[in-house]
C-alpha cells in the first residue's frame, strides 16, 4: 500500500514524482493542485475487484481517497477524478444527496473538462470520453464502450470479455464461481451458475477466465 499526505513535513515534489507513475504527465500538476487545496489522503493499495477507487470522510475529519495502483493510467486519472467530485459534491450540496446524483455527476464533468484534450488522452479515446461525459454513470465500467477502449491500455492478461464467449461456453469470475453463457436479454446476457442452475445477468464488457 501507498500513501501520502499534505502536510507541514511533506515535500510537496515528491508527491508529483508518485503522481508521475500512475497519471499521463499533463495531469499531474492539476491534479496535484486539486490533492493541495482540498486536503486529500490519497492511498495507493493493490487491486481490489469491487471497485477502482473510493472516498470516505474519516471521523477526524480529514478526506481519504483510496485508488488501485492496477490501473492503467486513464483509468487512474478518470478514478481519482470521480472520486473527487465526490469530495467536493458532498461539501458543497450536503451529505444527504445521493452518492451519483445530480449533483455528484455536474460535479465530475466540471472537474473533467480541463482534462478531455489531447495533451492528456489519446485521440482516439477522447470522443468515446466525451460522450461518457455528457451523463457520467456510477462507473467507468458501467459503460461498455468506455470500458472496453479503457482496456486497451492495460496490460495483457488472459481473461476475456463476456461478449467475446461464445453461446454455451463456461467461464470462471474472481470469485471461483463457474457459470454458463446464455442468450443476451437487451444490454446483458443470462448466464447460468453451473452448481445452483440460477441465472444471473452479466454486462458484456465483464473479464472471466474462459474454461471451455
Amino acid at each position: 500500500m501507498r500513501h501520502f499526505l499534505f502536510g507541514k513535513s511533506i515535500i510537496f515534489e515528491t508527491v508529483k514524482d508518485i503522481l508521475a507513475q500512475y497519471i499521463p504527465e499533463r495531469a499531474i500538476e492539476p491534479v496535484f493542485e486539486l490533492i493541495k487545496l482540498n486536503e486529500i489522503h490519497l492511498k495507493i493499495v493493490r487491486e481490489r475487484v469491487t471497485r477502482h477507487g473510493d472516498y470516505r470522510r474519516m471521523p477526524n475529519g480529514q478526506h481519504q481517497i483510496t485508488v488501485n495502483a492496477s490501473l492503467n493510467k486513464y483509468r487512474f486519472l478518470i478514478t481519482l477524478i470521480h472520486e473527487i467530485a465526490h469530495l467536493l459534491a458532498f461539501e458543497k450540496f450536503g451529505r444527504r444527496i445521493k452518492p451519483h446524483g445530480i449533483e455528484w455527476k455536474m460535479t465530475f464533468q466540471k472537474l473533467m473538462v480541463p482534462f478531455i484534450n489531447p495533451t492528456i488522452f489519446p485521440s482516439n479515446l477522447l470522443p468515446i470520453i466525451a460522450k461518457h461525459f455528457r451523463n457520467p454513470k456510477a462507473s467507468s465500467d458501467t459503460d461498455a464502450h468506455l470500458s472496453v477502449a479503457l482496456k486497451k491500455y492495460d496490460p495483457e492478461n488472459d481473461k476475456n470479455y463476456v461478449f467475446e464467449i461464445r453461446d454455451g461456453q463456461l467461464f470462471r469470475i474472481h470469485n471461483g464461481r463457474i457459470f454458463k453463457k446464455g442468450n443476451k436479454r437487451v444490454k446483458r446476457y443470462e448466464c447460468v451458475e453451473v452448481k445452483t442452475g440460477k441465472i444471473y445477468l452479466f454486462n458484456p464488457n465483464v473479464e472471466v477466465e474462459l474454461l471451455s
